[in-house]
């Protein structure tokens, strides 16, 4: 453990590139890309152990003992000395496995991890019977735990094989509660889980959701050693809108998509905090929402709809109504940044509507989602999704979004959906610079300033 004081605030940049010129309206949308970048500014490159708590949490059947007989071990001998853990094993409802007795939780050092390692070959695992509780039971349990445990990263390892699943209705309420609490990576093991709740538990708690075939001690070791990379646990961005704003909304697209919640401030009603969490050094990019109601603002005249605040680090979102009937002379700087944002958003969801719809036997569907991912992966030059589009079609073409399927067993589409909902994803690249006129938001494409509708695919341009 090093024994260098963290700096209170990291450092810091924030750029907002609008998307676009507006038109007045009652009701007109204005979206903004914000590229947050953070670095250490000198700080230690490991957080101490001491300042870390986290759950294992083991959510599964008597029948899939062999997925974690082994790893579960294995990860709590490489817990690092002075972290915090328990672990939780599950009969219909989740039960404290380690440690023994009254205490709540255990400090790692070679002994703990021995005797947890031992424990664990007796985890308690729920059998044939009443159904288990549901990952609501899971959650909430983690959220009672970790609130007698005031440090700074608190973390839920959920390993999962989908047989507490059914019949869960809690799970948004539960998830409401949690907000701000802890964090949530789940791993999940077998082959009978369904992805959509595993991935709400990643977007909704800000970690990852991954299928784990093998190495799932290799995988609960890596993720623990990504919480002590973390410099900065939870850093608000807010957001003070001018009077007009009606709504505000914030979601994470990069590295990984999270939904964010925000919180009007007390005695502010035009000031919301959105929380995030575990920052390492890099950089981030977020879609900044706003609808906003034009008839009490001037026409042609630079507005400014909100100030964005990071730390101490400000940066406005500025833009102006243009009159009706005219064409803006052209779009603002840092507009093909949103495009591309919005664009890599549909990427990933077309991918995922795709591979869903295979599962689900439609395959006109999956064909004309997944060629869509196909296009907009070529566009970007996003690898990955080409490789995964490649392990149930054959990609004839894909700047044209041309894919033939092949035969797929559809129970082995699950580990490739949660992939497409979790996976990080590559920085966006800066834009280049505007161009003159609208382009299609599905291909691309520059279009006129007259242009209603795309000369390369047909869409209706925006």
């Amino acid at each position: 453990m090093s024994s260098h004081t963290r700096p209170p605030q990291p450092g810091i940049r924030l750029r907002v590139d609008l998307g676009g010129d507006l038109r007045p309206h009652r009701s007109a949308k204005i979206e903004a890309h914000l590229r947050v970048d953070v670095a250490a500014d000198g700080a230690p490159t490991d957080l101490p152990a001491v300042q870390l708590a986290v759950i294992i949490a083991v959510d599964v059947a008597e029948h899939n003992r062999a997925a974690v007989r082994h790893a579960l071990p294995s990860a709590l001998r490489a817990l690092p000395d002075r972290i915090s853990f328990a672990v939780l094993g599950s009969g219909p409802e989740p039960v404290r496995c380690y440690p023994r007795g009254d205490d709540e939780w255990a400090v790692a050092d070679r002994e703990e991890r021995r005797r947890a390692a031992f424990v664990a070959g007796s985890l308690p695992l729920h059998r044939e019977g009443p159904r288990p509780a549901g990952y609501a039971a899971w959650v909430a349990g983690a959220r009672a735990l970790l609130a007698g445990r005031p440090v700074s990263v608190r973390h839920l390892v959920l390993i999962t094989d989908g047989s507490s699943a059914a019949g869960d209705t809690r799970l948004e309420e539960e998830l409401d509660a949690c907000a701000g609490q802890f964090t949530c990576d789940v791993f999940a093991v077998g082959a009978d889980w369904a992805p959509d709740p595993l991935l709400t538990l990643a977007e909704r708690l800000h970690g990852t959701a991954e299928f784990v075939d093998d190495g799932l001690g290799h995988a609960i070791t890596a993720a623990i050693h990504r919480l002590r990379r973390v410099h900065t646990p939870h850093l608000p961005i807010e957001v003070t809108v001018r009077p007009s704003v009606r709504q505000v909304s914030l979601s994470e697209k990069a590295p990984r998509p999270h939904r964010l919640g925000g919180l009007l401030q007390p005695g502010r009603p035009h000031r919301w905090s959105f929380p995030t969490y575990q920052w390492e050094q890099g950089g981030r990019d977020y879609l900044l929402t706003l609808v906003a109601d034009s008839d009490a603002d001037p026409l042609e005249t630079e507005l400014q709809f909100a100030m964005v605040s990071i730390g101490d680090v400000h940066a406005p979102v500025t833009a102006r109504w243009h009159l009706p009937g005219q064409s803006p002379p052209h779009d603002p700087a840092g507009a093909d940044s949103v495009r591309g944002l919005n664009a890599t958003a549909r990427m990933r969801s077309a991918l995922r509507q795709g591979l869903v719809a295979l599962q689900e036997h439609q395959r006109d569907t999956a064909e004309d989602r997944l060629g869509q991912a196909a296009r907009l992966a070529a566009r970007f030059g996003t690898d990955w999704v080409l490789d995964e589009i490649r392990t149930v079609a054959d990609i004839e073409d894909a700047a044209a979004g041309r894919v033939r399927l092949r035969a797929v067993d559809a129970g082995t589409l699950g580990p490739l959906i949660l992939r497409a909902g979790s996976r990080p994803g590559g920085p966006l690249a800066d834009a280049v610079g505007a161009r003159p006129g609208p382009r299609c938001g599905d291909c691309g494409t520059p279009a006129g300033s007259e242009a209603r509708y795309c000369i390369a695919c047909g869409e209706r341009l925006l």
